[in-house]
C-alpha cells in the first residue's frame, strides 16, 4: 500500500511470494494487480507499455520457475517477453532447433542448471547480448548451482553477462533495461 501511495504511476512488485500472498493482493488491488502464479510474482499498479522485446529460454523442467520469474520481471518492466522452454544441451545434436531461438529480440536470458553451457553456446550462435542465469537444480553434485554459476562465468562466448543463482528477477530486469533501450 505505501509503495503504492509513493509511485502511483508504477507498479509495486512482489516477488517469490505464496500463493495466500498473491491471491491476497489480487483481492485487495482487484484490477490493478497483475499476478504470475508459476513466477509465483504479482505487480500492483499500472504496468509500461511494452517497448522492445527479449527471450526468455531455459533448458529442463526444473528451470521453469526461475524462467517464470525473469519473464514476468521484464514483462512488469516494460518489454514484450517470447518464451521458449526446454532448450537443454540435448537438443543441439542434430543441429539448432528452428524455433530454438526467438527472431527479433533485442536481448536473451538464458536459464539452466544441468546445462549450464546452454548460455555459452548460444552466444557463439547468435549476436544478441545474454543473460545467464544459473539455477540450483540439477544433480547433488551441483552444488546448489554453484557448478552451473562456474560454468556460466568461465565461459568464453562473447556477449554472455551472468546474474547471480536463481535470479531471474535480475535478469528479467537488466533484459528489459536493454530491449528498452534498444527500442529508443
Amino acid at each position: 500500500r505505501e509503495a503504492r501511495r509513493q509511485f502511483p504511476d508504477r507498479p509495486a512488485v512482489v516477488v517469490r511470494a505464496t500463493a495466500e500472498t498473491l491471491v491476497a493482493l489480487a483481492s485487495e488491488h482487484d484490477a490493478y494487480t497483475t499476478v504470475d502464479a508459476a513466477a509465483m510474482s504479482a505487480a500492483v499498479g499500472p504496468l509500461p507499455e511494452p517497448a522492445g522485446s527479449i527471450g526468455v529460454l531455459c533448458g529442463v523442467g526444473g528451470d521453469l520457475a526461475v524462467a517464470a520469474e525473469a519473464a514476468f520481471a521484464a514483462r512488469v518492466s516494460g518489454t514484450a517477453v517470447v518464451r521458449v522452454d526446454d532448450v537443454g544441451g540435448s537438443r543441439f545434436r542434430t543441429g539448432l532447433p528452428g524455433d530454438a531461438l526467438p527472431q527479433d529480440v533485442d536481448c536473451l536470458v538464458v536459464v539452466a542448471g544441468p546445462d549450464a553451457s546452454l548460455a555459452g553456446l548460444l552466444g557463439a550462435l547468435t549476436d544478441v547480448p545474454i543473460v545467464a542465469v544459473p539455477t540450483s537444480t540439477g544433480q547433488p553434485g551441483s552444488f546448489s548451482g554453484f557448478s552451473a554459476l562456474l560454468t556460466m562465468l568461465n565461459s568464453a562466448a562473447p556477449g554472455v553477462v551472468v546474474s547471480n543463482i536463481d535470479n531471474g528477477h535480475a535478469a528479467g530486469v537488466f533484459a528489459a533495461r536493454v530491449a528498452r533501450r534498444m527500442a529508443r
